[in-house]
């Protein structure tokens, strides 16, 4: 796919529409993370729905992260996640809902977890078939294990703030990374943070754009591949967006600061800068 080093992150619409003709078995688990209205006018044959857009974490200390982590594993477990069994994720394009759930799977070390690339939408252009038809999913004892290396807690990001091998990346709109839009007890930014929307990472058609032009996006705002990236914006959503970007064209090192500015924002103790914009 276009140039990435890591192209199994996604599906096309042609190459999951072939996986609905294979034995039970050797199906993925495809789940539909649109909104509960999407997917009751037509989805994906055999996709199950969850929706955990409104399910978020505003304090990374031990014990609520520790908790809320439980119950994102538990809701997946309930949809009949397992790790013998690869996993499909999407919403109507190549968008933050999916992202997040790719995220989610990946720290928790699922094996094998893609997106459907372009989404629904992509799904539809192509003239693949939709259904409103939805069985009841196999509920798992499925657990997962815990990748640190995914994951940053306002301490982390803390302490990569000033540091030559680390950069942290705003995800979020213009006027939120400019305090004009406050969505906290602050407006601003992490000090020194890096500003790429998440939206950039999309061409026209909702797809991921190619690889080369990710690359030159990044690493001409200084987001280069021997630094660890911590990736954040309002509540981690738009940040494990930007958290696949990078992953697909190669970045080692990359963790989503999942509370985020609604955590970082709230904390009075913790410092913020006011930037003028790019």
């Amino acid at each position: 796919m276009t140039g990435y080093a890591n192209p199994g992150l996604l599906i096309s619409a042609d190459e999951l529409s072939r996986t609905l003709s294979e034995t039970e078995a050797k199906r993925p688990l495809i789940l539909d993370l649109r909104p509960p209205d999407g997917y009751a006018a037509g989805h994906v044959p055999g996709a199950l729905h969850l929706d955990l857009f409104g399910v978020s974490l505003v304090d990374t200390d031990p014990a609520p992260l520790k908790a809320f982590l439980w119950m994102i594993e538990h809701l997946f477990a309930t949809r009949g996640v397992e790790a013998s069994t690869p996993v499909v994720v999407y919403d109507d394009q190549s968008g933050i809902r999916a992202a997040r759930a790719f995220w989610f799977l990946e720290h928790f070390g699922h094996p094998s977890v893609r997106v459907l690339d372009g989404g629904f939408g992509a799904w539809t252009r192509g003239g693949l078939p939709v259904t409103r038809d939805a069985a009841p999913a196999t509920v798992t004892d499925w657990k997962g294990s815990r990748d640190a290396a995914t994951i940053a807690t306002w301490r982390e990001v803390k302490a990569a703030i000033g540091r030559s091998d680390s950069v942290i990346l705003d995800a979020r709109s213009d006027g939120e990374y400019c305090g004009t839009t406050v969505r906290a007890a602050r407006g601003g930014a992490v000090p020194g943070a890096v500003h790429i929307e998440w939206t950039e990472n999309l061409g026209q058609d909702g797809a991921f754009k190619p690889a080369s032009e990710l690359k030159k996006m990044y690493e001409d705002a200084g987001v280069t591949p021997d630094r660890e990236v911590i990736t954040y914006c309002q509540g981690g959503y738009r940040a494990a967006h930007s958290y696949l970007a990078l992953r697909l064209i190669g970045f080692p090192r990359v963790r989503n600061y999942i509370g985020s500015w609604k955590e970082w924002g709230d904390r009075l103790d913790l410092p913020i800068e006011v930037p003028k914009g790019n």
